[in-house]
């Protein structure tokens, strides 16, 4: 924390304003987590999603007592969910939900926060080798379907200089009306993440107990066996469960 409001401090000492505020910094230490040890998870979420929260604590005062400002925070794919690095999954998905909830609370004082999910070959991401890579799950098999891949002739590979025109870009007054929202950003490809929907609900008068959500599940099993499968002709197989 103190860190953090020394940084403020000496951008406002020299520049004597502030404007934007990047959050960047990251560290990675892969490990499954059964294996993994307080220190890693805590020095991971550390950097990442308390680093972030202080950078803003001391920034946020000064952008809304000027009324404008700009954050951009770094999140990462891994926080769809990536084996063996669940440490920083947790801290990146953190930082998502933090930018939402700075987005809705700093918007009202002209003040904007946005994320990006940037893929590329960083510093950090070399200088952390192949035996600790050997130990964790690629990202692209992490995420199977919800990978992006690489499609048609678009590149998605790229380094950092691929990144930074998007989060320029977000900082301008072209992207005044964009808050609270996340970008993908790699190579040739720009993309905006959908935000949490709530995908389908039911009620049930009195409330939910075992029995219940035990009938709804299997006669939605059957009914999507039923589905995909074409097991009209087949009843032995509508018992099934």
């Amino acid at each position: 924390m103190q860190g953090a409001e020394r940084i403020v401090n000496s951008a406002l000492r020299e520049f004597g304003r502030l404007d934007i505020l990047i959050n960047n910094a990251g560290n990675v230490r892969p490990g499954n987590i059964y294996e993994m040890n307080e220190y890693d998870w805590d020095r991971v979420i550390q950097t990442h999603l308390k680093g972030a929260f202080a950078m803003i604590r001391f920034a946020s005062p000064i952008f809304c007592q000027q009324g404008s400002g700009v954050i951009i925070n770094t999140g990462s794919e891994s926080g769809l969910g990536h084996a063996t690095m669940a440490n920083y999954s947790a801290a990146k998905e953190g930082v998502v939900g933090l930018t939402r909830s700075v987005a809705r609370e700093l918007g009202r004082f002209g003040v904007r926060c946005n994320a990006i999910r940037p893929r590329a070959l960083t510093q950090s991401v070399q200088n952390l080798g192949q035996t600790a890579f050997r130990q964790s799950q690629s990202l692209e098999r992490a995420l199977g379907k919800y990978a992006l891949g690489n499609r048609g002739n678009v590149r998605t590979s790229g380094g950092p200089e691929h990144v930074a025109p998007l989060v320029i870009w977000l900082c301008t007054e072209a992207a005044k009306n964009v808050n609270g929202r996340t970008f993908f950003v790699s190579g040739d490809e720009i993309g905006l993440f959908s935000e949490p929907d709530l995908v389908c609900s039911m009620s049930r008068e009195g409330g939910w107990d075992l029995d219940a959500l035990d009938d709804y599940a299997h006669d939605r099993l059957v009914a999507d066996l039923n589905d995909d499968f074409g097991l009209e002709g087949y009843p032995e197989l509508k018992k099934f469960g």
